[in-house]
């Protein structure tokens, strides 16, 4: 009788540990769906500094510090290093995307300087490194500067549109919103929204003018119209600016707002992890009754 108490027992202790692990798996959690320090691209000079006396490397490590140290409190700063001395001067800056908290905008910044040595070396007159949720650039002081306007890095997405005319037609008002909204006061020189299933995201150098933020982003949509034409999808890096847009045609995906996630991928999550808790369950009635069997089997 003991041991058929405590195989009872076992039994219905494993019943409530399966009923339960639906409910535990799908619970909301703080894990962000995007990682904000994945690598979009690097760009590295081909020009190094020569550096027998160190100071170079040192103004470098002196500049990423308080770069580092002034993201833990706003989304941009710009500063140099160094007196000049010998052309070892270095001036540099960083931007998180705007809809970062201070929290996360440190987490992406201190990424990068282990990333910058990895990927450029450490004598190079001038690096930018831009992950999914911030940037930082560096140069020499003196180093030849590049417009605004100029194109650092664009993807395409594969994806092509169906219907050419309705899909320029929506982007081509949902541009317009993004150039208006980063010149609007308050926004920080960044905007995102949505028109009709096409989310669009902007945002400029902090230090630019309201005037030359807008030029800058209509420069980034005029080279995603002709050089991404009818894709469902693009990201245009320039100098000064970037732009990013993400078109969905049959409908944008409802987000939860307890998780962040998407529903539908919580239903899909429901239904696996309802699986397997019917297997485990059968299993533990199967092993249950041979248990039972067995030991009737064996009075006899």
């Amino acid at each position: 009788m003991v041991t058929t108490s405590s195989n009872l027992y076992t039994f219905l202790s494993l019943l409530h540990l399966f009923t339960l692990s639906p409910l535990l798996l799908l619970l909301p959690t703080t894990a962000s769906s995007e990682t904000i320090t994945n690598l979009i691209y690097k760009g590295c000079a081909e020009q190094k500094v020569p550096d027998p006396s160190g100071i170079y490397s040192q103004n470098l490590k002196s500049l990423l510090s308080s770069l580092l140290s002034q993201s833990s409190q706003k989304s941009f700063a710009a500063t140099t290093s160094g007196d000049g001395a010998g052309g070892t001067a270095i001036a540099g800056a960083y931007q998180c995307r705007g809809d970062l908290t201070n929290s996360d905008c440190y987490a992406c910044v201190s990424k990068i300087p282990d990333m910058v040595g990895s990927l450029c070396g450490g004598d190079v007159a001038a690096a930018r490194v831009q992950l999914s949720g911030c940037y930082l650039r560096y140069q020499v002081v003196g180093f030849k500067q590049v417009p605004q306007t100029q194109l650092l890095y664009k993807v395409c997405g594969s994806k092509k549109v169906r219907d050419g005319a309705d899909f320029e037609s929506k982007r081509d008002s949902a541009f317009g919103m993004v150039e208006n909204g980063v010149k609007s006061s308050g926004n920080n020189l960044f905007y995102t929204g949505s028109f009709q299933s096409l989310y669009v995201l902007g945002q400029c150098e902090g230090d630019l003018e309201n005037d030359d933020c807008g030029a800058c982003v209509k420069s980034a949509e005029d080279l995603a119209k002709a050089q991404c034409g009818d894709s469902i999808s693009a990201q245009v890096y320039l100098q000064g600016c970037f732009i990013s847009y993400s078109f969905y045609p049959n409908g944008v995906p409802t987000v939860t707002s307890s998780s962040g996630g998407h529903q539908h991928t919580n239903r899909t999550v429901a239904l696996a992890v309802g699986g397997f808790a019917v297997l485990g369950f059968l299993i533990v009635c199967l092993l249950f009754l041979k248990s039972a069997l067995k030991k009737k089997g064996g009075k006899h």
